[in-house]
């Protein structure tokens, strides 16, 4: 498989010299085109510092990451502004959603940026909404929307403008069990019929299950992975939850 994301042994230090942090210690891997990839670990093991610096909201402190094979740390200006536009889909567990905008609007709203053509941009919005099922939320705003709606409408978001990596934090952090469960399926369906690359953390062992590949950390550094393959995901849960008895702290084992 054709190799998407390339982290190679990456350092994130935070503070100075007289209190200094590692949140992230010399950790290196890759993920290829069309994977759903999780990660895991406790508060603290440093998963979010690691999609900070994958997303360029944080600088690394030394080491490389490539997407695509473009080296990220050298990216600035416009240039980094039109990466992020054009390279990059995001999913929050607060959903980010504009109150002021209707869910059509909020999905639309990327395309609009990229001076797309307004037919163009309703046929890719009323397709996704279609894909994803949420043709009944296009012309809701958020607050008439539940979290599970809001968080479908944000994956849409993310999707719209067919970027090279989707990263999801904590993306069902804010939902109850079946709005949970009804967001994951919609991430299996984006990763396999639409073939998206997600890279999603999570502290939440159910979540996780719904992966294809699970990456464990610990205290800045790479613990343990885990890989599904032809297992079935009730299994696969069962593998998760064996390496997170092992691996301890704050971790969630279902919903």
């Amino acid at each position: 498989m054709e190799e998407l994301l390339k982290l190679d042994h990456i350092v994130k230090y935070y503070g100075n010299r007289s209190s200094l942090t590692k949140a992230i210690n010399d950790i290196s891997f890759s993920v290829c085109k069309g994977e759903f990839t999780a990660i895991m670990g406790a508060s603290g093991s440093g998963k979010t510092t690691l999609l900070n610096c994958i997303s360029t909201i944080d600088r690394l402190t030394s080491g490389k990451i490539e997407i695509n094979g473009q080296d990220i740390m050298k990216l600035k200006g416009g240039r980094l502004a039109d990466f992020r536009r054009d390279q990059l889909g995001f999913i929050f567990q607060d959903f980010n959603l504009l109150d002021t905008l209707t869910g059509y609007d909020n999905i639309a709203l990327a395309l609009q940026i990229q001076n797309c053509r307004v037919e163009k941009i309703k046929k890719r919005v009323l397709e996704i909404a279609k894909k994803l099922d949420i043709e009944q939320e296009l012309n809701k705003y958020p607050y008439e929307m539940s979290g599970g709606q809001k968080q479908r409408v944000a994956s849409a978001r993310a999707m719209i403008t067919n970027p090279s990596l989707i990263l999801a934090d904590e993306p069902t952090g804010a939902l109850d069990s079946k709005n949970s469960r009804m967001l994951l399926e919609s991430f299996a369906y984006m990763n396999q019929d639409m073939q998206a690359t997600i890279l999603m953390v999570t502290h939440d062992a159910f979540s996780a299950s719904y992966a294809e590949r699970v990456i464990f950390m610990k205290d800045g550094k790479l613990f343990n992975e885990v890989r599904k393959g032809e297992q079935e995901r009730k299994a696969f849960f069962e593998q998760i939850l064996d390496v997170t008895a092992i691996l301890g702290g704050d971790l969630n084992y279902a919903i």
